[in-house]
């Protein structure tokens, strides 16, 4: 069994910057997704879904009327099976690390989602995400399994933790473009 490390903290502390960073760190060693805001106007209309490869698909929207809500999201299941969820099993297949970004209310309405979720957590892979801060009992459940380290970012923290996470994985911090960022300690 690989390591598995997922980031937790209040929203726009910068757990997804860290992720950003630490896919940037893997290179091709990496496959999964994270998240974006959509943006309109400057006010945050909804979140999409971005592969490691490049593939996008829209999570929520506030235009999304037919669709379950967390909020005022309408979350896009479909989306975040056909783009997300295929990502997780596409890494679990192929790459050492699989990365998702994040482990939240939207994502936990898919049971496609949960049950990926749990294969990442079941494989030889690392995984490395982030998971939402709050008491839930799906995503407790997952930050009590015996495989998973929680690191809380905050402000004073967050500039050294894609170098923790990946010392933690036992991958070398470097430079993106380096190979010694990429190679795994022996």
């Amino acid at each position: 069994m690989g390591q598995a490390v997922l980031l937790t903290g209040q929203p726009r502390v910068g757990k997804t910057t860290i992720i950003k960073q630490i896919v940037a760190a893997l290179g091709d060693t990496c496959g999964g997704f994270y998240t974006e805001e959509i943006r309109e106007r400057g006010r945050r209309v909804g979140f999409k879904l971005v592969t490691i490869s490049g593939r996008e698909g829209t999570l929520a929207h506030i235009r999304l009327r037919d669709a379950p809500h967390i909020g005022k999201y309408g979350v896009n299941l479909g989306d975040l099976q056909a783009v997300g969820v295929t990502a997780i099993r596409q890494a679990i297949a192929t790459k050492e690390v699989v990365v998702i970004d994040e482990i939240g209310k939207m994502e936990m309405l898919s049971e496609s989602f949960r049950d990926a979720v749990w294969e990442a957590l079941d494989s030889d892979r690392d995984v490395v995400g982030t998971i939402m801060l709050r008491p839930h009992p799906w995503a407790d459940a997952i930050k009590e399994n015996p495989r998973v380290t929680v690191i809380e970012v905050y402000g004073a923290n967050r500039d050294v933790l894609a170098d923790q996470v990946l010392e933690l994985l036992g991958r070398k911090p470097g430079p993106p473009d380096s190979k010694e960022g990429q190679a795994r300690e022996k």
